[in-house]
């Protein structure tokens, strides 16, 4: 992306210097994102060109995170912490808007940047599991009297597993790149847990699980942590904050953090539910909200693991038969591998948590 745009964008916001260097991150896969450098003694930021092939509506994800930093900012400083520390700040433009819309119609956000932490892309211990079921743990409980009706869905039908199955169907049924066939096991396998899809929606709309706000993409590396104590300081990556269930986010860290394998190994034995670092992630998320949740809810945790678990592989699947348009690979194989790999962490969970 040439300097130009980035000085552009960078002199639009209310930084406390005028950058001297910006510096491309690697990390995330949607949007631009930018570290910028306004010197030595200066506060940081982050500074993002927002995807809106992705994200349609940017002032609809706007509003949202808005929405979200502020009320968790005003619950740390009422618990007496630091709020330029442990909630995401959205820094305005030099005319009062959370926005700046370049000469081209592109969008751009800041953020302060939060000093002295450490993010992780996989759990490589127990205890960094828990440290990180605690942080998102507390994340909700803050979020738990925020109206989460007043959210936009920013992507329709995200986690609508009944919506997700119908889709799969529909790939199956084309079959466009003529792979059918050699996945008719894995087709199967998913199609005999269409009949599970609905238990989450139902349960919202009949009012026994809450509508609330999630997340919507609990990896590890969405959690900072303080780089001294270890501790989760703050949660990052807001794009996806929606309206939806609590279990839609214990399932995806589950999914994410509980495999012994990582999300494309093609040795199957190695893929399996690691049962310690499910009832690690239990023991810190449901200790830090269990006031805040109901006892439908807490059942409903197992389900929530493997509904995520069996949506991500049949959207793996169901891309890999549409002829990969949608995830990102980086070998012709590799939705195809992924749908193996978590269809049969869906299958291991049937056996362990079910």
């Amino acid at each position: 992306m040439s300097i130009k745009y980035l000085e552009e964008a960078g002199n639009a916001f209310q930084f406390a210097a005028k950058p001297v260097r910006f510096e491309r991150c690697d990390t995330g896969h949607i949007n631009n994102t930018f570290f910028v450098d306004c010197g030595e003694g200066n506060p940081q930021y982050i500074l993002q060109r927002v995807n809106t092939d992705i994200f349609k509506k940017p002032l609809e994800l706007m509003s949202n995170i808005k929405g979200v930093t502020r009320h968790v900012a005003k619950k740390v400083m009422e618990a007496g912490g630091n709020p330029d520390r442990e909630a995401r700040k959205i820094i305005e433009t030099k005319d009062g808007n959370d926005y700046y819309i370049d000469p081209d119609g592109r969008y751009w956000r800041a953020y302060l940047e939060i000093d002295n932490v450490i993010s992780y892309d996989s759990p490589d211990s127990p205890e960094l599991f828990y440290k990180s079921a605690v942080a998102f743990g507390r994340f909700f409980k803050q979020l738990s009297d925020y109206p989460a009706d007043t959210l936009f869905e920013t992507i329709p039908n995200f986690h609508n597993s009944v919506s997700r199955m119908n889709d799969f169907k529909q790939a199956v049924a084309e079959d466009k790149m003529g792979r059918a066939a050699e996945m008719r096991s894995e087709i199967a396998f998913a199609l005999s847990k269409a009949d599970k899809c609905s238990y989450i929606i139902d349960r919202i709309a009949d009012g026994r699980i809450k509508l609330c706000v999630t997340h919507n993409d609990t990896k590890l590396n969405n959690v900072l942590m303080d780089a001294v104590t270890g501790e989760g300081v703050c949660i990052i990556d807001l794009d996806t904050v929606m309206p939806g269930s609590i279990l839609y986010d214990f399932g995806d860290a589950i999914r994410f953090g509980a495999s012994t394998a990582r999300e494309d190994e093609t040795d199957l034995d190695k893929v399996e539910l690691d049962l310690e670092m499910f009832e690690t992630f239990v023991r810190g998320f449901v200790g830090e909200l269990r006031d805040a949740m109901t006892e439908e809810e807490i059942l409903g945790l197992p389900m929530g693991a493997y509904l995520m678990t069996l949506e991500v592989g049949i959207r793996f699947l169901g891309d890999y038969l549409n002829g990969d348009v949608y995830f990102q690979i980086h070998y012709p194989e590799q939705n195809r591998d992924r749908a193996r790999n978590q269809l049969k962490l869906v299958a291991d969970m049937d056996k362990k948590i079910r």
